[in-house]
């Protein structure tokens, strides 16, 4: 059943149920990811080594548990940190030695960035491309259209973005194989969409991540809008004999709120592989610096990564709803 179907009738509660029931569950997700990050906080690496060294004397080993707070129940230690985060303080992190918080807020801003970059040439294409094949489901074009996608749908993402480093990079030489530069400080966000450095640097990765998001949303649009086009109320609306743009204008206004909306929600999806790209690239954002932090072991900082994206998940998905909810009346009540 399609997500146009599904949306057919109208939420118990209306649309203040769903807004509630979506800020309810992702308030568990942020307890699941607090306590998974709390969990790797604790448990993975030895804090008290990393703060005094292996080789240090059991009395000091011990001074530096009673002072990590190691010594307390587990209960409350979970208690503390859960209050410490809430309010930006996610501990400090090892390999780096400044507060994890300080480290992700200097990321973020380059995760954000490409992201928004990859949306912009992912989303427009993908609607276009997938609204004119379900416009046309027997033409040659949109079989063809629906080959490629599920094609490029099935090539990881590391591929995609070494072939654009070897072609544009290495042979033609247009842009640069990694890094971010060209960055401009705007009151403590550096952005890197002012220049034209900034430009060159972020057009192949934000590219790499718009080839694996627009598959997606080109097979969605383009099954949505064939199935708009195939409802009852459009074959009725036909049998009158109203104009055939008449007729589509009907359909797509039902067939798109949920592909926009998914789409919307598939930007969560891309902060996860955007950790792929980041490290093809070496692109300064939280992605590379989750797996950097993996491969020190650096507990606090992978667990400050989880959080930050598990909130900005949440964050995402409350916006796709609402988004859904103002493009489709059905849905409030």
């Amino acid at each position: 059943m399609s997500a146009a179907r599904r949306a057919g009738a109208a939420p118990a509660g209306g649309a203040a149920g769903l807004v509630l029931r979506r800020l309810g569950q992702g308030a568990g997700v942020m307890l699941a990811a607090a306590a998974l990050a709390f969990a790797i906080s604790q448990f993975a690496g030895d804090p008290v080594s990393a703060m005094v060294g292996l080789d240090a004397a059991p009395e000091r080993r011990e001074a530096a548990r009673a002072a990590l707070g190691l010594d307390r129940p587990l209960a409350l230690r979970f208690l503390d940190w859960a209050a410490a985060a809430a309010q930006g303080d996610l501990g400090l992190s090892w390999r780096l030695r400044i507060p994890v918080a300080e480290t992700l807020a200097g990321r973020l801003p380059a995760t954000v960035e490409l992201v928004a970059v990859s949306a912009l040439i992912a989303i427009p294409l993908g609607l276009a491309a997938g609204t004119w094949a379900g416009l046309r489901p027997g033409a040659r074009a949109s079989r063809a259209l629906a080959a490629v996608s599920l094609l490029g749908a099935s090539v990881p993402t590391f591929v995609i973005g070494l072939a654009l480093i070897q072609v544009f990079a290495v042979e033609l030489r247009w842009l640069p194989a990694s890094g971010r530069g060209g960055t401009v400080d705007l009151g403590g966000w550096r952005t890197s969409l002012l220049t034209a450095a900034g430009w060159a640097s972020i057009l192949m990765p934000a590219l790499t991540l718009a080839l694996f998001q627009l598959p997606v949303i080109l097979r969605l649009a383009r099954v949505e809008t064939a199935e708009a086009l195939a409802a009852e109320h459009i074959r009725f609306a036909r049998a009158r004999g109203l104009p055939e743009r008449v007729v589509t204008a009907h359909a797509l206004r039902n067939a798109l709120p949920p592909v926009i909306a998914a789409s919307a929600t598939n930007l969560g999806a891309l902060l996860a592989f955007s950790m792929i790209t980041e490290t093809v690239f070496q692109w300064p954002g939280t992605g590379l610096l989750f797996l950097q932090s993996v491969e020190a072991v650096d507990a606090p900082a992978i667990a400050g990564c989880l959080v930050l994206a598990a909130a900005i998940f949440a964050l995402v998905n409350l916006a796709a709803d609402l988004a859904h909810l103002a493009l489709d009346p059905r849905l409030r009540g």
